[in-house]
């Protein structure tokens, strides 16, 4: 219940200052950080000043609804290159690439795949593995994110290439 709480305090302040949250995430039991982690609206790579942009709103709305009993850690990140997926637009944008996930009951007598995500039907995630194609209901996925594949990496270097000139 307190992961749906934060979520819904937290993402209005980063919508405000522009970003798209991602996850919100507590680590560790004594002395825990809450990881929030951002993405830009236009694709482009999140920077230290968005994070410390995003934290500091996130601590002044923190500090004045305290939502967190004991003393913790505010963490604002980037996603990475192996970023978890949690919205469907976030398996519609990466159609073709390889992902990981986890779904809380079994699927065809599964609950953990690795594959390349074809598609996205309704409110399903289809995905391609061992020559085998598995539907998915979105609201199954306990979590997943991207796999990095020397595709995945080349694309990145390219674009950050090409971006420094």
């Amino acid at each position: 219940m307190q992961k749906h709480y934060l979520q819904d305090l937290i993402e209005p302040v980063v919508e405000k200052q522009g970003f798209e949250l991602v996850r919100v995430m507590t680590i560790g039991q004594a002395d825990p950080t809450l990881q929030v982690m951002i993405d830009t609206l236009d694709g482009r790579d999140i920077t230290v000043d968005d994070c410390a942009k995003v934290s500091g709103a996130l601590s002044d709305m923190l500090d004045e609804k305290d939502p967190i009993e004991n003393r913790y850690s505010l963490e604002v990140s980037s996603p990475g290159l192996d970023r978890p997926l949690t919205k469907l637009k976030h398996f519609e944008r990466w159609k073709g690439y390889e992902i990981k996930l986890e779904t809380e009951e079994k699927v065809e007598n599964r609950k953990r795949f690795k594959g390349k995500l074809t598609d996205v039907v309704n409110d399903n995630i289809i995905l391609t593995a061992d020559d085998t194609t598995y539907t998915i209901p979105f609201a199954s996925i306990n979590k997943a994110k991207l796999v990095v594949t020397d595709e995945l990496w080349a694309e990145y270097m390219a674009a950050h290439q090409a971006a420094e000139f």
